[in-house]
């Protein structure tokens, strides 16, 4: 019996003893700097321990012999060592992690005008990949309306139940208040606004970058609620040549094909698309739910490289659409006198666009940039017709100055707006001439790894109006490799005008002209701040992230669109303010070829007039948006998505209904091409289903506020070819 004790003893002694203690301090491979939060595991077992604020590891309990311990960290590559214990040293050992190049491609975001990459810039941005972009030209190929919809915070807002028309809004404010670019030219706005994101296809796009809040200060007037910036393709060495075919249950067809190259001190790029419909009710009501139209696309580019510093491209854009909403049997040839409404807009485009670049040095470069737009509209309904044509112009000049830690751009643009409006009724006519200018000085200042400053200012003259002087702010902070937070602010302001949504509901009938002597500028200074937290689990496989925002604005001044006797209506700075507060909520999860996106949003926007304070209509206080997606690289992507908007209110004096729209997409991808196939909307959520859209005779409708898809379910498949 003691013989036997002696030797558990003695076992229990050498187990003890072969409990070993590991320390290790994690560090960047390039920088040297300790890494936060990095994982250590013990390969086949579940020991296992995290750096802490020093960097430093420790595991205990660890037996003798050849022992594997992987070290693995979020956008670094994973490393496993081997280690022979007991150990032949005491002090922590220095463990080197290098960077994965692949997960942190540079992103530069161009809508701040400088070269700062987007995972340290102050200014709070949301980027849309290409990858991204390819995901949502699946399910809506002629127009940009799908992508900018699913994001936290922002609404396609229609404003015609039968032509379709919508405009953006951004954090509950009127889409007059996003500023929509392309390249950073402003050619969306004025009589343009109401049909722009209509007629822009994505496959031409590189990326789309959207900065919410107050950013006036970055191109002027307009963006009080945020601005979207949507990033042309360039040419590269290698060939781009893609195709893309679409068809759908809703009497649609979309084509687009799109060419990029660039040979030495050539390169161009070529897009075109045809884009139709024909009159499509799914509800039998005798209203277009989807308008019958007809669009056509011709985007050329041409880019010159002079040197190796210095560079120049000029773009043609031309759009042609004719658009016929109303009464189906209208549409198809049966008109009577019951069947006599109708909606046409027909438009047109002509823009060209010139930039310029010359680098000096590494530190210093010069830009010019400017765009001449035509655009004309023609509105008809029964006894009624508009048509004008608007001439803008916009004007750049911009000098950069860039330090390892500081970053200086100053410049000053000129945006001219001219309308005029055909004479086609005993009306007031509506023309008008502006002309903005503005100069403005920006700084990004990475005062630390952990704190970057950026300021702006910007003062602009706007003749009849005075001035407006903008001055903007934001702050990063990264507390560590895994918690990030950004606070932001600025001014804003928007000059009067006719184009805004609700006379887009009127076709502008009985809209009487801007006056310069009552009118007012609107304006605006907002607020936001966000949190964000980036962390990884088991050895990468599962990623998480988190990002959360609260955005506060003040529009004073508030430009309303008021009834007067004889049936007129006027547009009115009101005696009051505007303000719309709230939240967004982004969630992502990655386990392996699965990505998870959840997204919550709170708006709260209500106007005040002369101590009367009401909940603005067609802003749902509550949103909620969930994608999952599943995609083996290069072989299969296949999605699942459910959106729920809570009630809202209507101008009628109603609360609309709450509801969920839900879709599914399946891609399958080969070498060259790929075949897919999108249910959008497959529980047939539609307004027409729960509610009405419009009161009156079908021969004279008066139509409601539409605050949910009208289409229903539709189902698209397509595709697509790259060569």
């Amino acid at each position: 019996m003691k013989i036997l004790m002696l030797a558990m003893f003695t076992l229990v002694v050498e187990n003890v003893v072969a409990q070993n203690i590991f320390k290790a301090i994690i560090k960047d491979e390039k920088s040297k700097e300790v890494l936060i939060g990095v994982n250590a595991v013990l390969a086949q077992t579940t020991k296992g321990a995290s750096s802490d604020e020093n960097g430093v590891i420790i595991i205990s309990n660890i037996p003798n012999g050849v022992q594997n311990i992987t070290f693995s960290y979020l956008n670094y590559k994973s490393k496993t060592k081997s280690f022979s214990f007991p150990l032949s040293f005491t002090v922590p050992i220095e463990i080197f992690l290098e960077q994965d190049e692949e997960m942190l491609e540079e992103v530069i975001i161009s809508s701040t005008r400088g070269t700062r990459t987007i995972q340290n810039i102050p200014t709070r941005v949301e980027f849309i990949s290409s990858e991204e972009l390819g995901e949502k030209g699946i399910m809506k190929p002629g127009d940009i309306r799908m992508l900018l919809n699913e994001s936290t915070g922002i609404i396609t807002q229609q404003t015609s139940a039968t032509s379709g028309n919508s405009a953006i809004r951004i954090q509950g404010l009127d889409g007059r208040y996003t500023q929509i670019l392309k390249d950073g030219f402003p050619i969306f706005s004025g009589a343009a606004s109401g049909l722009g994101l209509l007629q822009t296809p994505p496959l031409d796009l590189k990326q789309v970058e959207i900065i919410k809040g107050s950013t006036s200060t970055l191109y002027g007037g307009g963006a009080i609620a945020g601005l979207i910036n949507l990033i042309s393709k360039t040419p590269e060495e290698k060939r781009e040549l893609s195709l893309h075919l679409n068809g759908t249950s809703g009497k649609g067809m979309d084509v687009s094909g799109f060419y990029g190259q660039r040979f030495n001190k050539v390169g161009t790029t070529i897009f075109a698309s045809y884009n139709r419909n024909r009159a499509y009710d799914p509800s039998d009501i005798g209203f277009t739910a989807i308008p019958q139209f007809d669009r056509y696309v011709f985007n050329p580019k041409l880019f010159l490289y002079f040197t190796k510093n210095t560079e120049m491209s000029v773009g043609l854009n031309a759009m042609l659409e004719n658009r016929l909403g109303g009464d189906i049997k209208y549409i198809k040839g049966k008109k009577d006198k019951t069947h006599s409404y109708f909606e046409k807009n027909k438009t047109q485009r002509h823009l060209i666009q010139l930039t310029f670049e010359h680098r000096f040095n590494e530190k210093d470069r010069f830009n010019f940039k400017n765009s001449l737009t035509f655009f004309k509209r023609n509105i008809g309904v029964p006894y009624y017709s508009f048509e004008g044509t608007q001439l803008s112009t916009f004007s750049e000049l911009s000098y950069i100055h860039t330090n390892q830690r500081t970053e200086w751009v100053a410049g000053f643009n000129v945006w001219t707006d001219k309308f005029n409006e055909k004479k086609l009724a005993d009306f007031q006519l509506r023309n008008y001439k502006q002309a903005i200018i503005g100069a403005f000085v920006q700084n990004n200042w990475e005062a630390t790894k952990w704190f970057n400053l950026e300021t702006g200012l910007r003062t602009d003259y706007i003749p009849n109006y005075g001035t407006a002087i903008l001055p903007r702010i934001s702050v990063y902070f990264k507390v560590t490799d895994k918690f990030s937070s950004r606070f932001g602010g600025g001014f804003g302001y928007k000059a009067p005008t006719i184009f805004t949504e609700d006379s887009e509901k009127l076709q502008y009938q009985n809209v009487l002209p801007i006056d310069r002597d009552k009118n007012k500028l609107e304006r605006s200074y907002g607020l936001n701040v966000d949190f964000n937290y980036v962390t990884s689990f088991c050895e990468d496989n599962i990623t998480f992230s988190v990002n959360q925002l609260f955005f506060y604005t003040y529009l004073n001044n508030t430009l309303l669109l008021q009834s007067e006797e004889g049936g007129l209506y006027r547009l009115n700075n009101i005696i009051g303010y505007t303000d719309t507060k709230g939240g967004e909520t982004n969630v992502k999860i990655g386990y392996k070829d699965f990505r998870l996106y959840l997204g919550y949003t709170f708006t709260n926007t209500e106007t005040k007039e002369e101590r009367v304070k009401q909940e603005n209509i067609l802003t749902p206080k509550h949103r909620l948006n969930s994608i999952l997606m599943y995609e083996v690289e290069d072989e299969w992507k296949i999605g699942l998505e459910a959106y729920y908007f809570s009630s809202q209110k209507l101008s009628d004096g109603l609360k609309g209904k709450q509801y969920v729209i839900c879709g599914f997409m399946i891609e399958k991808i080969w070498e060259k091409f790929s075949l897919y196939a999108n249910f959008e909307n497959f529980t047939d959520r539609r307004q027409t289903r729960f509610d009405t859209i419009y009161t009156g005779s079908i021969s004279n409708p008066m139509f409601r506020d539409i605050y949910a898809p009208l289409d229903g379910f539709v189902i698209n498949a397509g595709v697509k070819w790259k060569f």
